[in-house]
């Protein structure tokens, strides 16, 4: 369920120190994402002004007058005939979970997807014990497409990532 109150909209600048904030979070304190250094305001900066320059969707929710949460769809992977694909990364507040927060980013996400003309969404989800994000994916059509076991060290422990995937159209063209 979504919060009644809460905005779904295309990040800006001004919403950068409130998406670093958020993110270092669960850089310093959980295995969910692999970094271990949180980025600045600049790589924020940079990322923001590299998925606008391809189209990509980058949102955030905002609630109240905060940012809640944010969510942006980023390359896949580098190589040219990956284009067509990108990878998802939705990230809320500390206490700002279980709220429907996550299910609106992703929900507005996806048809933004579609619109740059992306093919593939792709979730790679640190399985740090909660079913929460697969569940979320798993709402929105998302399919089991593998685990990578032991793929990720972080806070003294081996982390198992879960992949997982959604056809947004089936053409053919490229």
């Amino acid at each position: 369920m979504t919060l009644p109150d809460a905005v779904i909209r295309p990040a800006s600048p001004a919403d950068l120190k409130d998406v670093a904030e958020i993110y270092t979070h669960y850089v310093l304190e959980t295995v969910i994402t692999f970094d271990q250094t949180p980025p600045g305001h600049t790589d924020w900066r940079r990322r923001l002004d590299e998925l606008a320059g391809r189209g990509l969707p980058f949102l955030v929710a905002e609630l109240n007058g905060d940012v809640a949460g944010y969510a942006y769809a980023g390359p896949w992977r580098p190589k040219p005939a990956y284009r067509h694909t990108v990878e998802d990364s939705i990230y809320l507040a500390p206490g700002m979970t279980g709220r429907g927060l996550g299910g609106a980013l992703l929900g507005a996400l996806l048809p933004r997807c579609a619109e740059a003309g992306m093919r593939q969404v792709i979730a790679v989800i640190a399985d740090g014990g909660s079913p929460a994000s697969t569940a979320l994916h798993e709402r929105f059509g998302f399919a089991h497409a593998g685990r990578l076991a032991g793929v990720g060290y972080k806070q003294g422990r081996w982390v198992d990532t879960v992949l997982m995937q959604r056809a947004l159209t089936t053409g053919q063209d490229g």
